[in-house]
């Protein structure tokens, strides 16, 4: 891996730190805050790529697992792995991973087809994981995980919406362009 290669991975891993400096929306229903990580997540695969997004996520995710407290509301160590979050937490490299992989695949780059992929497969894939697991932590049915998951989905086509412009006007600029080409 080169160096500027590796600049990147630090890079958007401290971002994803760094959203979790904005305080947690903790709801009295449910134990899984909404927090701005998953625009860490979506940015991360979309202006990096599906390798090194997906790393840069591994390497915030294993700062976590050390004991750092770069969740959103001063979260950090192991325990997490293995709370109400956890399937969102292990879902965020693949996500990245998939995001990076389809944005690389468009032939032309619009803001239309980024907020596609970033609402469609980048949200779907974090709720497809982290609600079976939060369903099994929280010892209920996955039908009731599903509902009390509907609460996140404003913010996350928010997010999805923000990341999108963010990736689509990084990846217009020419100067910009042919770094992310060459670290994809």
């Amino acid at each position: 891996m080169k160096i500027k290669e590796m600049t990147y991975v630090a890079l958007f891993a401290a971002i994803m730190g760094a959203l979790g400096f904005v305080p947690p929306i903790m709801l009295s229903f449910t134990p899984v805050p909404i927090t701005l990580q998953t625009l860490g997540v979506l940015l991360a695969g979309g202006i990096l790529g599906a390798r090194l997004g997906g790393l840069s996520v591994t390497v915030f995710l294993l700062l976590v697992a050390a004991g750092l407290p770069l969740l959103s509301g001063g979260r950090g160590g192991i325990g997490v792995f293995v709370g109400p979050s956890a399937g969102y937490l292990f879902a965020y490299p693949i996500t990245a991973f998939i995001i990076g992989y389809l944005v690389s695949r468009l032939r032309t780059i619009n803001l239309g087809k980024i907020l596609l992929t970033n609402l469609t497969v980048g949200i779907f894939m974090i709720y497809l994981i982290g609600i079976p697991v939060q369903a099994f932590v929280m010892d209920i049915p996955v039908l009731e995980a599903i509902t009390l998951s509907l609460v996140y989905l404003p913010g996350d086509a928010i997010k999805a919406t923000l990341a999108a412009y963010i990736v689509y006007r990084l990846r217009k600029h020419p100067a910009l362009q042919k770094n992310i080409a060459k670290a994809s």
